[in-house]
């Protein structure tokens, strides 16, 4: 998935990583074994893996899935996604929209409580969204919060956070005035961009976020008891939760083993209840004997796993060198022989589905005809007679580094071109990249929410949060604040695409397959909801 790095960061799994947010398609199927304990009970105790350590659990900082998927858990927004991804009542039990569709006013529950007994209010919603906003925050996903009036002018101080159209009402309505009119804002309300925080926790302590305690005060289903650094974080019910009796899980282990061998190993040996995507990794030489036995669930998911150019570079500054490495990959190689989940290659950046499953193909996969040409002309038009050696960083996982290595072996034998590879633990890898010390790096964009936007809008500006591309094109960002105004839908979407030409035209990122979901979990586990933006809810989990 962000940053807001989708994010992430939204994005960094082998077949379905990062970033963010809102969607729609639920899945509860089952697989595999019994489960639920090591003992065989009907406990109800969840045990899954979430590979590492979250890159934050301040909803306002977080921008990638690993942290995403915890803080839903922990959370709650003014909506929720309920199990057929439609946005529906959560923290507000009653929402008004404006004729013109440009203001909402949330009437918050008189029942909602943070885990420490405090009312949630509408001031700590107004508190967290402007906190975003403030640029000294560095929120990588205060773009999210745009829709609202004010906002980006408020994030790039040119306008005065006061202004912002974010109105207390009383302390349980909340009134939010749009910049423009935004079909989908009450899926953004469900992402964790738009939680609340509480303000009298965090005014008290700017570091409340960053271990389990008293300090760490939330107001989802569950709450967090217990966080050991990189080690495991442990939730358990919230009995101060307003929708209480539909939580009926009594506690869930969220283990950081960043080995996909190792996870496959402990569900086999009933230490874990789910193994997989979108929380966790399986092993890809697994995948092909899982789908065998007929116990791996696979389910498609609005994301693209793409591979980002650092534009500050020299050589990669230039488009046509960009578009000559993109146009050298053979992706249908990659999805078949190494990723083997049903991946999608992707020859655009948006994922069809975005679209409304319609096909979406802007260049030809293994162009390497093409590809020579490209190089031939870009090492010209920068005065050099070949290409330097090209560096590959992701962030150190099995899936990312097979797939560095046979893009490596690609630009080799299709280009001549020498790359080397260069792995880093997630926290030190995503901070680098967002720092731009990088040539070309490996990234996840899972979709905030069903629309080509969530795709396209992250590289509207070169100092954009999630941008770490430092790209920028004048009329690609026309485009892009022109389809905000646009009602009508057909327009929009063509503006949209005309956008998405421009992108694929310069080729800041190269898109290498469309996500999918693979995972297996507990026979006796149901009611987990899967979400095609990668969004994994436990509210409804449970064991039979």
């Amino acid at each position: 998935m962000k940053k807001r790095l989708s994010i992430l960061f939204s994005m960094l799994l082998v077949m379905s990583l990062f970033l963010a947010a809102c969607g729609f398609g639920g899945s509860d199927s089952g697989s595999g074994k019994e489960g639920g304990s090591g003992d065989g009970s009907k406990e109800q105790a969840l045990r899954v893996n979430i590979k590492t350590e979250p890159f934050s659990l301040n909803p306002g900082l977080a921008n990638d899935s690993v942290s995403g998927n915890v803080l839903r858990q922990t959370f709650e927004g003014l909506t929720r996604l309920d199990k057929d991804g439609k946005p529906t009542e959560a923290m507000a039990e009653k929402i008004n929209v404006s004729e013109d569709k440009l203001t909402y006013t949330f009437k918050i529950r008189e029942d909602a409580k943070w885990t420490n007994g405090d009312p949630v209010t509408a001031q700590d919603f107004e508190y967290a969204w402007k906190w975003v906003l403030d640029a000294k925050n560095e929120s990588q996903y205060a773009e999210m919060l745009y829709y609202v009036k004010g906002g980006e002018a408020a994030h790039k101080g040119q306008g005065n956070i006061d202004d912002v159209g974010i109105k207390v009402v009383d302390d349980k309505t909340l009134e939010v005035t749009l910049d423009h009119v935004t079909p989908y804002f009450l899926e953004l309300t469900a992402f964790y961009t738009y939680f609340p925080v509480n303000k009298k926790v965090a005014e008290a302590n700017d570091k409340w976020y960053t271990d389990a305690g008293e300090n760490y005060v939330s107001n989802g289903p569950f709450k967090m008891s217990e966080w050991k650094h990189s080690d495991e974080i442990v939730l358990e019910a919230n009995d101060t939760y307003w929708d209480k009796d539909a939580v009926k899980l009594d506690k869930i282990n969220m283990y950081m083993i960043n080995e996909p061998s190792t996870e496959l190993s402990m569900f086999e040996k009933d230490e874990l209840d789910w193994a997989g995507n979108p929380i966790g990794q399986l092993p890809t030489d697994a995948i092909p004997q899982l789908k065998d036995k007929g116990n791996l669930n696979i389910e498609v998911k609005t994301g693209t796993y793409m591979y980002k150019f650092n534009t500050q570079e020299e050589a990669l500054s230039n488009a046509k060198i960009r578009k000559a490495l993109t146009y050298a990959i053979d992706r249908k190689a990659i999805v078949e022989n190494v990723t083997k989940a049903e991946q999608v290659p992707a020859l655009a950046m948006v994922p069809p589905q975005a679209y409304g499953d319609e096909k979406n193909e802007l260049f030809k996969d293994a162009d390497v005809k093409e590809a020579k040409k490209l190089l031939d002309e870009g090492l010209k038009e920068l005065g050099m007679s070949e290409l330097p050696a090209v560096k590959i960083s992701y962030n150190t996982d099995e899936g990312h580094q097979k797939i560095a290595q046979a893009i490596q072996d690609m630009w080799t034998k299709n280009l001549g071109i020498k790359a080397e590879l260069n792995n880093q633990e997630w926290n030190v890898y995503i901070d680098e990249l967002q720092k731009g010390n990088y040539e070309v790096g490996r990234m996840g964009w899972i979709g905030d929410f069903n629309d080509p936007i969530t795709f396209l809008e992250m590289f509207k500006d070169k100092d954009g949060g999630n941008n770490d591309t430092f790209w920028e094109n004048a009329e690609y960002k026309k485009l892009i604040d022109a389809s905000r105004g646009e009602t009508d839908v057909e327009k929009r979407l063509d503006i949209l695409k005309q956008a998405e030409q421009i992108l694929m035209d310069e080729m800041p990122a190269a898109p290498i397959y469309y996500y999918t979901d693979a995972w297996i979990q507990s026979d006796s586990l149901k009611d987990v909801t899967v979400l095609s933006t990668g969004d994994v809810q436990f509210k409804w989990a449970h064991f039979e």
